[in-house]
């Protein structure tokens, strides 16, 4: 088997060639933005790319290539079952509703009419959220009707930017009062209050629909997931200091007898029912502490899992051991191939 990979810094790329190289695995590195890309995959039998929410390159060319690819019977990583919804919290929605999975409870209106209308019926604090966005960008508490239907103008009149300048600084600032960012971090923050990133000046503003989930009080944490194939790690993030959000906030804790093995449950099953290779599962509590999937990504940021003292078999008994997702990524491509 031949695998192509297209290699970024910062990336799971370098990892997987890692991996490749030290298990005889045969390789190449492509570039996927190269007109003759599906040339330069000739002879392959897969191909893997970590494409970027924040990269504007990846996100108009990246589905498109893999997802045609898939059509060909070439094996990818992520395939369509695992991506095609990645940072796209509405189709997610569609999607976890759809299989019955057990989702806070979310809301979309494409219409102002009708937001207007259930913004006017509705109990607050709700969570507001556009489609896209990691480490808990785009997100806001909405606390009251007044707040609610200034979003919902906004969001049907001149929309919202992809990157909030002011909500990044504010960010930067109290993970300098907590120790987790430095004095230049604060410095970045103020520089980009002038100048926008280039994925959001490409981009473009984010309007014409409107999103909400509810807000659940009470949860000083979340968990999440990540399922590769047959196994899965975990982690626990709290919540920011005076705040409500977890995902971003640098907290992590890596003892896994305190994870919540439902989780788990939950993931090894939503897993199976996609048929999805990767996929990580953010996860609060309801009123009566049963788990709720916030939202699903194939993509993690990797220095956070480092220090995971192990990882769960789909039996759920936990393995104390190195865990490397990168290369069961690999694994299940090689793996499934041969099957």
């Amino acid at each position: 088997m031949k695998i192509a990979i297209h290699h970024r810094e910062n990336s799971f790329s370098k990892p997987w060639i890692s991996f490749c190289k030290n298990n005889s695995i045969d390789y190449k590195i492509v570039n996927a933005y190269d007109d003759n890309i599906i040339e330069q995959l000739q002879g392959c039998d897969a191909f893997m790319w970590h494409h970027h929410h924040g990269q504007f390159k990846d996100v108009i060319t990246a589905k498109r290539i893999l997802f045609s690819l898939e059509q060909t019977g070439i094996k990818v990583f992520p395939n369509f079952n695992t991506g095609w919804h990645f940072d796209d919290k509405v189709a997610q929605k569609y999607l976890l509703e759809a299989i019955g999975a057990p989702l806070v409870p979310s809301y979309v209106f494409y219409d102002k009419k009708e937001a207007t209308t259930w913004a006017k019926a509705v109990s607050y604090p709700k969570v507001f959220k556009l489609k896209g966005g990691a480490g808990a960008t785009n997100v806001k508490l909405v606390r009251n009707e007044k707040e609610s239907i200034k979003l919902i103008n906004k969001a049907f009149g001149k929309g919202f930017e992809q990157f909030d300048r002011i909500g990044n600084l504010k960010d930067r600032f109290n993970k300098f009062r907590d120790g987790k960012d430095t004095f230049a971090g604060i410095l970045k923050g103020v520089a980009r209050l002038f100048v926008l990133t280039e994925y959001a000046r490409l981009q473009g503003p984010e309007k014409e629909y409107v999103y909400f989930q509810e807000f659940i009080p009470n949860n000083s944490f979340d968990i999440r997931v990540i399922v590769i194939g047959d196994k899965a790690f975990a982690i626990k993030r709290l919540v920011r200091p005076d705040d409500f959000r977890a995902s971003g906030s640098g907290s992590i804790e890596y003892d896994h007898s305190t994870i919540d093995l439902r989780c788990l449950e939950v993931a090894f099953d939503v897993n199976k029912k996609l048929n999805a290779q990767c996929l990580a599962y953010d996860f609060i509590f309801d009123y009566d502490n049963k788990p709720l999937i916030v939202e699903i990504s194939y993509g993690f940021a990797m220095n956070g899992y480092i220090d995971c003292p192990g990882y769960w078999s789909r039996d759920l008994n936990w393995h104390k051991s190195e865990i490397q997702p990168y290369a069961w990524m690999v694994e299940e491509l090689v793996n499934k191939d041969e099957g």
